[in-house]
């Protein structure tokens, strides 16, 4: 006989993760049977050797769907950057399939997306107004499948410390980190004759985000002095920052050109995340 209080409960039923549709034969199956007495069933009839084995099994399916249905939950795409950088065209382009008019907004905008064979997306353009992006941002990040970070190309020699702060704000986020996104830095007015490649603004990127690594660290440890608070370090200790090295997330580099409506990078990135 097992001992059914020695197995950790878990609030999910059979029915829940295998749903029957109404006016089928449900004979074969138990209302209400939770995982730990479905477990302790089982067990009643396998060998001593095979239990281990039973449980790791039932464990991964409640693994599997807890982390499936989290993910079917979460179907917004947040555009991010500073002001200017293009991200409200780029929303009405693809949500409305034509440029509108913009302008600097204290107020989110969005839309829905339809992905060809994957369902919609939640468009979410999120103000890039330093005062308020931070509020809007805590309101959809839960939701975020996706976050598009859009920065002008052109203008990121004069822009570099506030594009890598706001991103480093986003990518160090605890709910960030913890639901695992996809991210993609969008590298957008391509168009301008001055503008700088994606490889070349990964490049001057991961060099100021290192410098405001060092400083960011450096204050929390002040901060946290005698161990009370622990700071999210981003990236690998001991050696220079680069994108690829922050293990919860996966980050990637892509051009567009909002205003000439090349935004196909974008649209193959979209496809893929839904």
């Amino acid at each position: 006989m097992v001992n059914q209080s020695a197995i950790p409960h878990i609030n999910q039923t059979a029915v829940d993760i295998c749903p029957v549709a109404p006016g089928s034969d449900q004979s074969g199956l138990i209302k209400g049977v939770t995982f730990p007495a479905m477990y302790a069933m089982l067990a009643e009839w396998a060998p001593p050797w095979e239990r281990s084995k039973m449980a790791a099994f039932v464990f991964t399916v409640i693994f599997i769907f807890v982390w499936r249905k989290g993910r079917v939950s979460r179907r917004g795409i947040c555009l991010v950057g500073l002001c200017e950088s293009g991200k409200t065209l780029i929303f009405s382009q693809l949500v409305y399939k034509k440029a509108v008019e913009s302008f600097t907004s204290m107020k989110e905008n969005v839309g829905v997306l339809e992905i060809a064979n994957k369902g919609a997306l939640k468009l979410i353009d999120i103000p890039g107004h330093e005062r308020v992006r931070q509020r809007f941002f805590d309101s959809y990040k839960n939701t975020a499948r996706g976050i598009v970070f859009v920065l002008d190309s052109f203008s990121l020699n004069k822009d570099i410390r506030d594009v890598a702060e706001y991103l480093y704000t986003i990518l160090s986020d605890p709910t960030v980190s913890s639901n695992r996104p996809q991210v993609l830095i969008l590298c957008n007015k391509q168009d301008h004759p001055l503008a700088k490649g994606p490889q070349v603004i990964q490049s001057v990127l991961e060099k100021e985000m290192n410098v405001l690594r060092n400083t960011q660290t450096n204050q929390l440890e002040a901060v946290a002095e005698g161990g009370t608070r622990k700071s999210f370090y981003l990236g690998q200790e001991g050696k220079n920052f680069e994108f690829a090295d922050i293990r919860s997330l996966h980050v990637e580099f892509a051009s567009s050109s909002a205003q000439s409506e090349d935004l196909e990078n974008l649209k193959k990135w979209l496809q893929l995340v839904a």
